[in-house]
């Protein structure tokens, strides 16, 4: 067995432009429109603070296909378009985005994009530092520190379990999931989740049923995960002591709404 301390060591990360390395574009609104790139026949993700509504010119009918889940848009231009101006509006009404869209024939990936408002500007002399300081305490915890911190739940002593400032528990459904690892049989068992800001992490209990030995690989999984690590890298046979690990998938929505 590994020791849940080596982890990182294992980590696979994997983005959604086909698990490379954590890529993701950042434009930060500033009240100034925004250009976005859709590479024609690739499907484009772009997301917002929060749940959002897009309108789309009349113009883009048939070239763009708009599909929206909570606070992200999921754009896939058909044909090469000229730059167009689309407004989005958050739900709450908090905010409204203006995007100058076009579509090119590209043979680039699509990377994800995440829209955030503009960080306000820094203080001066001694206010400063202290600002910084703040920011840094409610700087919310990433990939590394979710997935460790998820291990440690599974892993660790209770008595070494700590709380770690910004993740809670929030509820996951335990049913059994046959499909999550492409052309494996494979049961994967959700164990737990947790959020942290916009990101949430889930352990979910990986167990061969078949009599092959399995190199577990990131690209075998379905879902749409910001990175996932395995706890081992290999799944024995069923009935093999090393036939179950387990798996730290970390997304921006719930569990089972990014399946």
């Amino acid at each position: 067995m590994i020791n849940h301390f080596t982890l990182l060591f294992l980590l696979i990360t994997v983005s959604l432009t086909g698990f490379s390395a954590q890529r993701v574009e950042r434009l930060f609104w500033d009240k100034h429109p925004l250009k976005i790139t859709l590479p024609v026949g690739k499907e484009r993700l772009v997301s917002f603070p929060s749940g959002v509504r897009a309108g789309i010119p009349t113009a883009l009918a048939g070239k763009l296909r708009t599909q929206i889940n909570q606070g992200t848009v999921y754009w896939l231009a058909k044909e090469p378009f000229e730059t167009q101006r689309i407004e989005v509006r958050e739900i709450n009404g908090k905010h409204i985005y203006l995007i100058d869209l076009q579509a090119k024939k590209t043979t680039h990936a699509a990377m994800p994009v995440d829209i955030l408002p503009k960080q306000d500007e820094p203080a001066t002399g001694s206010s400063r530092q202290a600002s910084r300081k703040s920011h840094k305490r409610r700087k919310a915890p990433g990939y590394v520190t979710l997935t460790r911190f998820a291990a440690h739940q599974l892993y660790a002593l209770k008595r070494l379990l700590r709380k770690v400032p910004g993740i809670h528990r929030v509820s996951v459904s335990r049913a059994p999931i046959r499909h999550l690892l492409r052309g494996h049989y494979i049961k994967a068992t959700p164990l737990a989740s947790w959020q942290a800001g916009r990101l949430y992490v889930t352990a979910v209990e990986l167990n061969n049923l078949g009599r092959e030995r399995i190199d577990l690989d990131p690209r075998d999984l379905r879902g749409q995960w910001r990175a996932a690590t395995f706890q081992h890298n290999l799944l024995y046979p069923a009935g093999s002591e090393a036939d179950t690990t387990a798996v730290y998938l970390i997304s921006d929505r719930p569990f089972q709404e990014v399946l």
